[in-house]
């Protein structure tokens, strides 16, 4: 199991304390860079890589290391997120990423997390260590799977965790997460997994392993975890729902906003993120990064000039927006040039407990607000009964129910009024934004109606035969 010792310093660490941190192995040991340079690698003299060091992350968004690392972690923001990734392949170099961490705790303050793990001792029996080349952040390899095995207790889309899913798809392989039981996965790394080729194992002492998202039983079959039923998989009485956690009352709202952007010089992307958020919080997002921890202050024009860069090298850009501490929400938003213009995928998740409102109500007014100002092509929304926290565990939760559907303007016009305003027989959408270019907004039901998902499906087969004989 990979070992990830963090050091939380008040000042950021210099490249005297970094240099003094990565020597905790001994003079036999090599430094070498890694990655795009921002990764040290402590080394063999064969090459063998036993710690990997990640640049020091500051961390100006309040509440994000409490949130990946737990709510006994005392450092607040700001401050500084130095990273000591240990190889599982070689016993002993997860010591030695605790000595590295503890050294740079040492000379700045701070904390180490895991606790237990800091110390500044010389680990100096490694040199000689030996084990199979993996690529960094990676625990096992063969032909069909990138195995990571993870014991922390909350997964974050990590720098790391990110490069492995890009390597993964890269060489035609599944990525393949092993976790405890208790872990929990972030909003942004549930959205990472999805949809590519991966899979969520979760390692139970007493029913052996599991999909931690569909609950099917495993086995490793062929170099990777596979479903151990070929004909209708097992469903893991882990996996099953737990007692007493019906009554919760916990709930998500999630919205897939789309938009699309004239490519000029004058666009500002997140406009219709913020929109979004502060009308479900009231207050606009906090802060924003490539990846968790996130690390930087919300700045649309960040955001859109980083972007800017990336499409001229017919790149993407996907990103992790966050809020305050006090009101969970999270949201990823994918941007990329496309033959439309500029187009951002926002999917944005706000936590509310038992005793707070879910505005369902307020769908229509901000599908109004993000048609007339923020060029909206379609919205989505949905609850779910969930962690208010919005992480997800590794057992049963109810999938999210659709309440509403919007439409642009933009494709309301390519339609037809007529046409699109005939999508449910029983209903009538409703015109929201100018009355010249109007969206329309289609009600599906509260969120607690599974037969909303039938009316949504309506809606699209209805639209792509007005589209496919336009």
């Amino acid at each position: 199991m990979t070992q990830d010792v963090i050091a939380l310093t008040p000042q950021m660490p210099d490249t005297k304390t970094l240099l003094a941190g990565l020597h905790a192995g001994g003079p036999d040991l090599l430094v070498n860079r890694a990655g795009d340079g921002s990764v040290a690698q402590l080394c063999t003299a064969a090459g063998q890589a036993l710690v990997s060091l990640e640049a020091p992350r500051y961390l100006q968004v309040p509440g994000e290391a409490a949130r990946l690392l737990g709510p006994d972690v005392r450092a607040e923001s700001p401050v500084w997120w130095t990273e000591a990734r240990a190889t599982s392949s070689v016993e002993g170099a997860a010591r030695l990423a605790g000595s590295v961490a503890g050294r740079l705790v040492a000379v700045h303050g701070g904390e180490v997390w895991p606790r237990e793990a800091g110390h500044t001792d010389v680990v100096a029996d490694l040199a000689d260590a030996a084990a199979d080349a993996v690529p960094l952040g990676v625990d096992l390899l063969t032909e069909n799977a990138a195995v990571v095995i993870q014991g922390r207790p909350v997964i974050a889309a990590t720098t790391c965790l990110t490069d492995v899913v890009r390597n993964a798809a890269r060489t035609g392989r599944e990525l393949q997460l092993v976790t405890p039981p208790d872990t929990r996965l972030t909003f942004p790394a549930r959205t990472l997994l999805d949809g590519l080729p991966s899979r969520w194992v979760v390692s139970d002492p007493e029913c052996g392993y599991y999909d931690g998202l569909s609950g099917a039983v495993l086995h490793w079959h062929e170099g990777r975890f596979t479903h151990a039923d070929s004909d209708r998989p097992r469903i893991a009485d882990a996996f099953r729902p737990r007692p007493g956690t019906e009554g919760r009352g916990e709930r998500q709202l999630l919205l897939s906003i789309r938009t699309v952007h004239p490519a000029d010089e004058h666009l500002v992307l997140g406009g219709a993120l913020e929109q979004a958020w502060r009308t479900l919080t009231g207050a606009p997002p906090a802060g924003w990064a490539t990846s968790e921890p996130v690390s930087a202050p919300w700045s649309p024009r960040q955001l859109t000039d980083m972007a800017r860069t990336r499409a001229e090298r017919s790149l993407p850009t996907w990103a992790v927006v966050v809020g305050a501490p006090d009101r969970p929400a999270i949201a990823t938003v994918r941007t990329a040039r496309t033959r439309l213009g500029v187009e951002e995928h926002i999917t944005l998740a706000v936590g509310y407990r038992a005793d707070q409102h879910a505005p369902v109500d307020a769908m229509p007014e901000l599908a109004g607000s993000l048609a007339a100002r923020h060029n909206l092509a379609t919205m989505i929304g949905q609850l779910r009964t969930a962690r208010a926290d919005l992480t997800t565990p590794a057992h049963h939760e109810p999938p999210p129910v659709p309440f509403s559907f919007t439409l642009g303007p933009d494709a309301v016009a390519d339609l037809g009024l007529d046409h699109a305003g005939r999508a449910l027989a029983d209903t009538s959408p409703v015109r929201i934004g100018p009355a010249t270019r109007p969206a329309l907004h289609y009600t599906l039901g509260d969120g607690t109606d599974p037969a909303a998902w039938q009316r949504l499906r309506q809606i699209n087969g209805h639209l792509a035969a007005g589209s496919s004989g336009a």
